[in-house]
């Protein structure tokens, strides 16, 4: 499927691949520009893959030096401009845009500087996210954020999605474990956000820029957060007999006051499909289980896991199995980690949401996606960050029969809207891009979005870095049907430029 949605701007004056090649070639070296169409094709699509696009050009630069010359470039030449990282993203945001070139981060890949003391490493965006920590692993450090894709993702994809990943509950998402950014502004002015220290003054532009999908600023420079690798962990696999005991099991343990390093949750489906892929040891016949981690001094260890093990079992744990060892505790993790690529082994394709809930709601989301897997006639896979409350439900569909992606994407639509109605939100960390743009009329009022078209404006006053993703117009939600119209006019008829 290609999406095409056009800037006004970009409307008058669509580019073309013969026009823009020559303002790059004579700026570039040869062996950054990807230009035909049978190398371009790997770039056509994010991990998401149900959306597809061919860009003009890629451009891939191997230094900050010419990431400048070609945002230069574009803005002079007003050419839409989309950021990507390692293509690993899961909501479109890295797809191509008519008329659009892409500028690629992967090459710039290097490991800048590492200090023991301040617990602090600078990195180039396309650093993948498990390299930081093997770079450190001798030094007793690691960095914590670790999505599933960690393998393979870049870590300014995930500064640009603000991802979080299996430990984010006890150590945060990207935004809690980065203190700085260089970045390359849409006129090509290069700014230096945060340091070094844990602090820095004035508005905490880092926040704002985590999670804002390459529409802000390119980043070229990451200072990130390492921390002590903790003197013991242990995990816990625990199965159920029903889903809503495994629910209700994560709210007793936070409200023990318990902060686990990390709480996941998976149901029958994703259990099968992880454990013929993976063979993690889960247990096949259970209708869900839950990993939970806990790590810190060994005598705090011993003692949150004895007393999570009772709580398990008043919850109505059918087994609590505790990893023996550091090697079958990561076997624990590659299942769960392994859960995405395992259900695209039972299914040609599969939809995968992000919303984001209330813990305490966990059991009627739950009664919700089970409601609206009957009413589409599609099955789900659940994976879910339960301790936070992020959900990763699959939506399996054939997109080779007749009108199941149309359905895959009602139902992901209303999994998002049912986060919304139960006090959530429509994306925990894989971000807005496309997938979601409208469920965003779903979650924010317009005055809301007029605020985000205003700080879009503050940085890309050309509108030229990722558009047409994130943020819908006005007209768009008024289409949607999901913002209310005064007597036939939108709230704020002014917006529509945009």
């Amino acid at each position: 499927m290609t999406v095409v949605n056009q800037t006004p701007e970009a409307s008058r004056s669509v580019w073309t691949r013969e026009r823009a090649l020559p303002l790059f070639r004579n700026a570039l070296p040869e062996s950054v520009i990807v230009s035909s169409p049978e190398e371009l094709k790997p770039f056509e699509c994010d991990g998401l893959s149900v959306y597809r696009a061919l860009p003009l050009l890629v451009l891939l630069p191997e230094n900050r030096e010419q990431v400048v010359t070609i945002v230069n470039i574009c803005a002079q030449h007003h050419i839409p401009l989309v950021p990507r990282g390692a293509g690993t993203g899961l909501s479109g945001g890295a797809l191509a845009v008519e008329g659009g070139v892409m500028l690629t981060l992967s090459r710039m890949a290097k490991i800048l500087h590492i200090d023991k003391q301040k617990l602090i490493a600078k990195v180039q965006p396309g650093v993948r996210n498990l390299a930081i920590s093997e770079a450190v692993r001798e030094m007793g450090l690691y960095y914590a954020p670790d999505p599933s894709s960690q393998i393979a993702c870049s870590i300014g994809g995930n500064v640009a999605e603000n991802a979080g990943g299996v430990h984010c509950l006890k150590y945060g998402l990207t935004v809690n474990n980065v203190q700085g950014l260089e970045c390359v502004l849409a006129d090509g002015r290069v700014i230096s956000i945060g340091g070094e220290c844990l602090d820095a003054p004035g508005l905490d532009l880092l926040a704002v820029l985590h999670g804002s999908e390459g529409m802000l600023a390119l980043v070229t420079e990451v200072t990130v957060r390492l921390s002590p690798s903790p003197p013991a962990a242990r995990t816990m696999l625990v199965s159920f007999a029903e889903v809503g005991a495994a629910a209700k099991a994560v709210a007793s343990v936070i409200g023990a006051g318990i902060i686990p390093a990390g709480l996941e949750m998976m149901d029958q489906l994703a259990i099968r499909a992880a454990e013929d892929f993976a063979h993690a040891g889960y247990p096949r016949d259970a209708a869900a289980i839950l990993l939970c981690e806990v790590d810190g001094l060994p005598a705090d260890v011993e003692h949150e896991t004895s007393v999570l093990a009772g709580l398990f079992d008043k919850a109505g744990a059918t087994e609590v199995r505790i990893a023996k060892d550091d090697a079958e505790r990561q076997t624990f993790w590659a299942g769960r980690k392994s859960a995405f690529p395992a259900v695209g082994r039972i299914s040609p394709d599969y939809y995968c949401m992000d919303g984001t809930i209330p813990r305490c709601k966990l059991p009627d989301v739950l009664d919700g996606i089970a409601r609206l897997s009957r009413q589409f006639d599609l099955p789900v896979a659940n994976v879910f960050h339960a301790g936070d409350g992020n959900l990763h439900p699959l939506i399996l569909f054939d997109a080779n029969r007749k009108d199941e992606l149309e359905r895959a994407e009602a139902m992901g639509g209303r999994i998002l809207a049912l986060c919304v109605e139960l006090g959530g939100t429509i994306t925990g960390e894989h971000g807005v891009g496309l997938e979601k743009i409208n469920q965003m009329c779903v979650q924010f009022s317009s005055t809301e979005i007029e605020q985000f078209h205003a700080t879009k404006l503050a940085f890309d006053e050309r509108r030229i870095l990722n558009p047409n993703k994130n943020i819908p117009t006005l007209a768009r939600c008024a289409e949607f049907g999901a913002m209310h119209v005064h007597d036939g006019q939108l709230p704020h008829p002014d917006i529509e430029r945009f």
